[in-house]
């Protein structure tokens, strides 16, 4: 199976990574500044599963040509339109496409480029980041890429996917309800981000201001009313887990989205919050706290770009 990973980014990089060092047949799609680092220096993986460099083959927008039979998109929200145009030449009519994007609007973007047939879901679990010699740095165990089709079916396209995933050094899990798993980790991280990005500080920070556990658990309970709306209610074990993680005394958890933007960096706001804020007002549900935190985020993305 010939794999097409866009992007060699925190996540990317370490997918890619390991599938390659798995011996799989990969190729990276990257800008040409990336492009001249890897191939000067590899792709580094500092890991607490063992440090590995590997040397992929790599490929630019103007290189890439025929198809390949599997991409994974692992690009920032904010990148997606480009990111699309850049790899249509690598999508055939037999192509999976599997985005590890958070949230569902990249997916009716995907939609409306290439058609229902390729894409199929997933929910990524891993924790990894950027230092600033560009190698890619694992920050905590967990590393699971969980896929399937999004109506919950079998297929002989996602058996084969499974198998190529299965023993590349990370956890790799089919599953018939990819769309539920998409939906409850973006009611989570909607929540943290909401919660977290509308504060300005911590869970513990929130839990410990006055009225700040009333605010964690309604701000929960809309996204959950959103997601259940759609039709897909989240388990009862996601929602005492959930609950639990968002309104912990002391804890010192937050989303990537406040660290990014307490660092100034650009935030996936509307793919996270506005998005989901938008389905809420066309299904009728009622999101005041995350409506205010689509704004304040807005406001922020709005004199960033301004500030060029």
């Amino acid at each position: 199976m010939r794999i097409l990973i866009v992007g060699a980014g925190a996540t990317g990089g370490y997918f890619g990574g390991r599938l390659t060092q798995a011996g799989r047949d990969v190729t990276f799609l990257v800008r040409p500044g990336r492009a001249a680092h890897l191939r000067a220096n590899g792709l580094e993986l500092l890991s607490p599963h063992g440090d590995i460099t590997v040397h992929p083959k790599i490929v630019t927008t103007a290189e890439l040509s025929a198809p390949y039979d599997f991409v994974l998109l692992t690009v920032k929200s904010y990148a997606l339109a480009q990111a699309l145009e850049d790899m249509a030449p690598a999508v055939g009519p037999d192509t999976m496409i599997m985005p590890v994007l958070n949230g569902m609007k990249h997916v009716d973007a995907m939609i409306a480029r290439f058609g229902e047939a390729p894409v199929i879901g997933c929910v990524c679990k891993v924790a990894t980041t950027i230092d600033d010699r560009g190698r890619i740095k694992q920050l905590a165990t967990f590393q699971e890429l969980a896929y399937g089709e999004r109506d919950g079916s079998a297929s002989a396209r996602t058996a084969a996917l499974h198998a190529v995933m299965t023993g590349a050094g990370f956890e790799a899990r089919l599953t018939a309800t990819i769309m539920l798993e998409m939906w409850e980790k973006w009611v989570f991280l909607a929540s943290l981000g909401g919660i977290t990005c509308l504060m300005r500080g911590t869970v513990g920070d929130v839990v410990a201001a006055s009225g700040g556990l009333a605010f964690a658990n309604a701000f929960f309970d809309e996204c959950v009313a959103v997601a259940t709306a759609s039709g897909f209610a989240p388990t009862a074990g996601f929602l005492a887990a959930s609950r639990k993680n968002l309104t912990t005394p002391g804890s010192p958890l937050a989303s990537s989205m406040n660290r990014d933007l307490v660092g100034g960096k650009p935030v996936e706001g509307d793919q996270i919050i506005g998005d989901l804020v938008a389905r809420a007002r066309q299904l009728g549900v009622a999101t005041p706290l995350a409506a205010a935190a689509e704004a304040h985020l807005s406001v922020y993305s709005h004199r960033l770009a301004a500030a060029g």
